[in-house]
């Protein structure tokens, strides 16, 4: 038996119990004639205490020979310590150690394995096995853990059966590139790797299952802008004989569920908004309504005067920043420059301090009086002390720079506590939209999404017009999860293919397998996948979700770690029947 206990459940009812611990030595106090040791395991830090006069010789000479990250077994006896430790909970007491045994001596990591690391990204990444020792790491992923037994257990109860689908399918396109595994045994021919287990869990609902999920790898061959890795987790569910409210009433109570149990948090409220609402209101389909700055159109009350940026432009748009009206020439000049930057793209930006004498002085006073002004003040909500920030051009692109500005500004008011969770449905999505480059329409979330039953008639005259039977849900500005009624029948799956660019001979070549299904009695069915890795990160108050993940890959989609991808031999090449340039 390596240990008795753990290194985190020794408390002052063990005082006079002899113990076996093993760990890792986390650091030593060597004063001489005593020596303390901190003893660190997953559960958490014990104290070792090496005296001259108690402790044999051999053990406590042995003692001073260890380093950090020496793994360790010591037996010994539970006494009271005399300098306590209230920040622990094994701060009472300490081991006064009579057996040592070195199970594994250790170099010197290449960075500090604490909370408070001195190590950088890059060398942590590389050393990951030794980064997941510090607690933050180990933490998330414990919290992860956390997070997926809860689904687990909700779902379980529901009635929900968790199947495998599997890795090696077939290449389909969805959306982004398909990882490709080439066959030894079928020259010339390649799996892919799933981006979603989708055409499975609708064969599942052909199967009879009812009632599908699975914590499920998904692979997508994508450049990593922002925070996305080539290989993520999904909670990936199907119902069959549903309709949308079914479903988000089952999914709305996971999440409600989810916050309960893991924030102690109490959330009854879903709104639901249409994404031609969230896109007007806020810029984006996932707005975070932690906060309010709502956008205000102000076309009618702006383009009465004689500034032509304005006149010409699709869509004048404003946002009302609370309690910024102070704010200098330099903060105003350096939130301009944030907008015009690249990445946002603005021309410039108009401003307007709502004074609070219930006066306005504006960035364009030349042409606007202070009539014109209120008005402005009233249609985006702005109070005395606010600043009205407003920006103008096509309508798209103008919300979307908008929505940029918005979530910056959020950030430095201190608006966005990771604490508070504001979660809501974003419905009603269109079906298609419009490539500009090759001018075919692809399908917004995926071709199996059913259009809304009304809205049918429109794919001959109107395609952008048709809704889609979609829905994403949407925590503190993130997509979490996504989902859809699909198409159940073979006529209208063939009918999409067709408004999509698919001649028939490429439909059955790509999808014939779900249309033969469906021949044969498929239910009306429907489903949604919450991404794992972004919905453990936002309850575990984080923005990223690298450190939810045990090891992550980095921004060129390589594990540094394992140095991969790497190059393979000539011989294993030649067996796949693959030749280099």
């Amino acid at each position: 038996m390596y240990r008795s206990h753990n290194c985190g459940e020794l408390n002052a009812s063990h005082i006079n119990t002899e113990v076996t611990l093993a760990g890792w030595v986390q650091k030593s106090r060597d004063k001489g004639f005593m020596n303390w040791i901190d003893l660190r395991d997953r559960y958490g830090i014990t104290q070792l205490i090496f005296d001259e006069s108690r402790t044999d010789k051999t053990v406590f000479e042995l003692a001073k020979t260890l380093g950090r990250e020496f793994v360790i077994q010591v037996k010994g006896t539970v006494i009271e310590r005399e300098a306590k430790n209230k920040n622990i909970p094994t701060g009472e007491i300490e081991i006064l150690v009579s057996e040592l045994n070195i199970l594994n001596a250790a170099l010197t990591p290449p960075f500090t394995i604490e909370d408070e690391t001195d190590g950088g990204e890059d060398i942590r990444m590389k050393y990951r096995y030794l980064d997941i020792r510090r607690n933050p790491v180990k933490n998330s992923l414990l919290f992860r853990h956390k997070v997926a037994m809860e689904v687990r257990k909700y779902l379980s109860d529901l009635d929900f059966c968790e199947v495998e689908t599997p890795y090696l399918i077939k290449s389909t396109p969805e959306g982004a590139r398909d990882f490709v595994v080439p066959s030894r045994m079928n020259e010339g021919q390649f799996y892919a790797l799933p981006q979603s287990p989708q055409t499975f869990k609708q064969l599942l609902m052909v199967g009879g299952m009812d009632k599908y999920f699975q914590i499920v790898k998904c692979f997508r061959d994508e450049d990593l802008r922002a925070d996305r890795q080539p290989e993520f987790t999904q909670i990936d569910c199907e119902m069959a004989f549903v309709e949308q409210e079914d479903i988000l009433n089952v999914f709305e109570g996971l999440t409600r569920h989810l916050l309960k149990e893991i924030k102690g948090i109490e959330v009854e409220k879903f709104p639901r908004i249409t994404y031609d609402y969230a896109m007007k209101t806020y810029g984006n389909d996932k707005p975070d309504i932690r906060f309010g700055m709502e956008f205000g159109e102000l076309n009618e009350v702006a383009q009465h005067k004689e500034f032509s940026v304005f006149n010409s432009a699709e869509l004048v748009v404003g946002i009302a920043a609370p309690k910024c009206g102070e704010y200098t020439r330099k903060e105003i000049d350096a939130l301009i420059e944030w907008v015009k930057r690249p990445q946002v793209g603005a021309s410039g930006m108009v401003y307007v301090k709502c004074n609070e004498d219930g006066t306005y002085k504006s960035s364009v006073d030349k042409f606007y009086d202070q009539e014109d002004l209120a008005k402005w003040a009233k249609v985006t909500g702005a109070k005395a002390g606010d600043m009205i920030f407003v920006l103008s051009g096509p309508a798209d692109k103008t919300r979307t720079q908008l929505s940029a500005l918005r979530m910056e500004l959020a950030t430095r008011l201190g608006l966005r506590n990771p604490e508070v969770f504001a979660p809501l449905w974003v419905v009603d999505f269109p079906l298609l939209e419009l490539d500009e480059e090759s001018g075919r329409w692809h399908a917004m979330h995926h071709p199996f999404t059913s259009p809304k039953p009304e809205d049918m008639a429109l794919l001959e005259t109107d395609p952008g017009k048709v809704r889609a039977n979609a829905y994403d849900m949407v925590l503190n500005g993130n997509e979490i999860g996504g989902g859809s009624i699909r198409i159940h029948d073979k006529a209208t799956q063939q009918l999409m293919f067709k408004y999509l660019g698919f001649t028939e001979k490429e439909a059955k070549a790509q999808f014939g397998f779900l249309m033969d299904a469906f021949q044969f009695g498929a239910p009306p069915h429907g489903g949604l996948a919450f991404g794992l890795d972004r919905l453990v990160a936002i309850l575990g108050g984080q923005e990223t979700i690298r450190d939810f993940i045990a090891f992550p890959k980095n921004n060129s989609g390589r594990d540094v770690m394992i140095d991969a991808p790497s190059v393979i031999d000539e011989k294993q090449l030649e067996e796949l029947h693959i030749k280099l340039k």
